[in-house]
């Protein structure tokens, strides 16, 4: 790694066991936190699309505050002003979108994203002085510098959070049960309606029988690697014991958010008193080195 990437990590790590954050974390949290699982949860985690949306919504106020830096240098300040304006204004869903994923993290993560958070609400302060001071010609271009820089910061903690942190990225993307069929479980181990955790070549398969029908899935939450195990049934779904996201037993499909990816379904099958499981097809590129 070159210099800056070892100084930027020593960073990163002194803010992930920045202890110090933890007493506003908690009180943050307490309203981000507040929201349940629902329609109103599965709109701001991205459920509906399939991927969480803030990432997706950043680009407006990211585009916007740069673009208008670039017209500064035009000589364009009445059109700045108005990106200014629009990337403020576009940062009230960011901003809610931030907090929802944000309330599901706890520890390292949390603390990176209350810093994150942090920055971001100092730059759009320095975009908001850019904005009054451009009632005046010639005014307010070095607030705006200011918030981009801060931004930029902000922006490498976030990449952190997703890249490094795994926040945000399905937990099972990397995960590997066989391809052939194997053994997991004796019948007379399940308990109609009642989820089961086994063992297959090293991942955690969740297996249950629900009216006399076989369900295996993937137990590791793709959300954030909660064990659905220690869920519950609610109708056809499993429902996750941290956040509340509900998973199809058929297909493994969403009912309910904040999770944003299925949840891996197994097929199976009984060979005489036992239960056999295997995936239909390995996942490109995520086998492991030989």
């Amino acid at each position: 790694m070159s210099r800056l990437a070892n100084a930027l990590e020593r960073v990163a790590t002194k803010v992930e066991n920045l202890s110090a954050l933890d007493p506003a974390a908690d009180a943050a949290q307490k309203v981000t936190g507040a929201l349940p699982a629902g329609r109103v949860k599965d709109l701001l985690s991205g459920s509906d699309v399939g991927h969480p949306v803030h990432p997706l919504l950043i680009t407006v106020p990211i585009g916007a505050f740069t673009s208008a830096a670039v017209l500064d240098l035009t000589g364009d300040h009445a059109a700045a002003r108005r990106l200014i304006g629009l990337g403020i204004l576009s940062t009230l869903p960011v901003a809610a979108t931030g907090a929802s994923d944000w309330s599901d993290t706890a520890g390292a993560e949390r603390r990176v994203g209350l810093a994150h958070a942090a920055l971001n609400t100092v730059a759009l302060g320095a975009f908001a002085t850019s904005w009054v001071l451009r009632r005046s010609p010639g005014r307010g271009k070095i607030s705006s510098l200011v918030g981009l820089g801060i931004l930029g910061a902000s922006g490498w903690l976030g990449g952190h959070l997703s890249y490094a942190m795994g926040v945000g990225v399905d937990t099972t993307a990397f995960s590997q049960t066989p391809t052939d069929w194997s053994d997991v479980c004796d019948t007379a181990d399940l308990v109609d309606g009642s989820p089961k955790a086994f063992t297959v070549e090293g991942e955690s398969v969740l297996v249950v029988n629900r009216a006399g029908r076989i369900h295996a899935l993937l137990n590791r939450c793709t959300h954030r690697g909660a064990p659905l195990n220690e869920g519950q049934l609610v109708g056809d779904c499993i429902e996750c014991p941290w956040h509340a996201s509900r998973f199809r037993l058929e297909d493994g499909m969403i009912e309910q958010g904040p999770a944003t990816r299925p949840q891996p379904v197994l097929q199976t099958r009984v060979e005489g008193t036992r239960v056999q499981v295997r995936r239909s097809e390995p996942r490109a590129l995520r086998v492991n080195a030989v």
